[in-house]
């Protein structure tokens, strides 16, 4: 496979992605951390990091918002429930396992 068609395959993967977890606002961000090590904001810090390796201008805000599909804060008051005390402590103890990007670890 050439590297041209590699990534557009994995662009293309990416776009399904951050399709699916557009749909899924049932599907919290401490339940996708707490099992995978990320979630959507990791998502946006990594397009955002790669826009500045890139020399694109773009903020955290517009990085967010090209992950969730609509303002963050729109997206919290909409989607986002209190966090179980039983989910704050799976997070805390599955920090060593979190994305790096996430800040957390």
């Amino acid at each position: 496979m050439d590297d041209q068609t590699r990534i557009e395959l994995e662009a293309a993967a990416f776009r399904g992605l951050v399709k699916h977890l557009q749909k899924r606002t049932d599907a919290q961000n401490i339940d996708i951390m707490n099992l995978a090590g990320f979630c959507r904001n990791c998502l946006s810090k990594w397009y955002k990091a790669e826009a500045d390796v890139r020399g694109v201008e773009i903020t955290d805000d517009e990085a967010r918002e090209a992950i969730y599909g609509m303002p963050y804060a729109d997206w919290k008051q909409k989607h986002q429930e209190k966090a179980s005390d039983e989910q704050m402590q799976k997070f805390e103890d599955t920090k060593p396992l979190h994305a790096e990007i996430s800040g957390h670890n």
